[in-house]
């Protein structure tokens, strides 16, 4: 015999409280005591309680905004510009907003975000190098609200939808087209170490030399952050080595700019005493001096594909695939070439 779903009244009547109240916290409204608001919540999580989906999923036009929760562990910058560019392409037509948060640089979102988000009631949200712990989970999914992670920041639980690309391959083409151009020495100044696709990269890193039979220098990889301060403070120490490096791979554009700086602060010309290989290929490389070799991500295209996951999901349909990773390749400009001596 199949067991009855808990509705709000047999969530309100377990806990002591009034079905508003359950409705409230629901709801995401803030006027609920704190202890009775955990007790509710308790008690959802426990009956893996599910708010019945919206007309939306039925054909029915809703009343009010359709909107999209779009937020960034970091978004100030090109990167994440990209990836919205490639979102709104999707939503616009659709007429959904797109509602923009950034965590300045948490990969959590605080609890407050989530009760907005609860009393938004967004067609879903879209997570981008960051995640949910588990009762956040729990707090969307017993909403009905759907949501999808794109460049997840750890491995996700099986049942989440993700969207990504191929890092360890971005790793292993940028590094076998330095070896491929002769460089023996090559360093790696990469994001941070506990984000999925950092260590993906420099595992790709590892691969193309080991398929080479060349060896790699455990202290010329350095971790940081997808920045151009990172690449700066990071480059100036290995470039002041007497044993440096003829090459660096970067973890993203960013990071490259940062090296490039400090290539110059060195007295290093690009690419013929150091070159580059940056990650993302965000449109301003073709512009820089010289135009920087890089893996291109396609960011576009991966917020426009987990945006359309998205919708599928709040039209109640499930999407063809719920894991995908897009292909990387290497864009070759000018910021590589042969080491002066090999």
């Amino acid at each position: 015999m199949v067991k009855a779903r808990a509705t709000i009244a047999d969530i309100a009547a377990e806990v002591g409280v009034s079905v508003p109240t359950v409705s409230k916290v629901l709801n995401g409204r803030v006027d609920v005591a704190e202890a009775t608001r955990l007790r509710i919540e308790e008690a959802l999580s426990r009956h893996e309680y599910r708010k019945p989906v919206s007309s939306r999923a039925a054909g029915v036009k809703a009343s009010g905004p359709r909107l999209l929760d779009l937020v960034f562990h970091e978004g100030e910058n090109l990167w994440a510009q990209e990836i919205i560019n490639g979102v709104e392409r999707v939503c616009g037509p659709e007429r959904v907003g797109v509602v923009l948060s950034g965590l300045g640089g948490s990969h959590r979102p605080p609890q407050e975000w989530i009760d907005d988000v609860m009393a938004r009631r967004p067609l879903g949200v879209l997570l981008v190098l960051s995640g949910l712990d588990e009762t956040q989970r729990h707090q969307l999914h017993s909403r009905s609200i759907p949501f999808v992670v794109l460049d997840t920041q750890g491995n996700p639980p099986t049942d989440v939808p993700t969207v990504g690309s191929n890092n360890w391959n971005g790793g292993l083409v940028a590094t076998q087209h330095l070896i491929g151009l002769g460089h023996r020495r090559i360093g790696v100044i990469m994001g941070p170490s506990d984000v999925l696709c950092s260590r993906a990269r420099v595992d790709g890193f590892r691969s193309a030399h080991d398929e080479a039979g060349l060896p790699w220098d455990p202290s010329l990889i350095r971790w940081g952050e997808f920045a151009a301060g990172s690449g700066f403070h990071h480059a100036m120490e290995v470039l002041a080595r007497p044993d440096r490096p003829t090459a660096i791979f970067a973890g993203s554009d960013y990071v490259a700019l940062g090296i490039a700086r400090a290539a110059r602060e060195h007295g290093l010309r690009i690419p013929e005493d150091l070159s580059i290989v940056g990650y993302d290929d965000l449109p301003i490389t073709q512009w820089l001096n010289p135009p920087l070799t890089t893996v291109n991500q396609p960011l576009r295209a991966m917020g426009g594909l987990a945006a359309q996951m998205l919708l599928t999901l709040a039209d109640g349909r499930a999407p063809s695939s719920t894991r995908v990773d897009l292909m990387t390749e290497l864009v070759v400009r000018d910021s590589t070439a042969p080491p002066a001596t090999v």
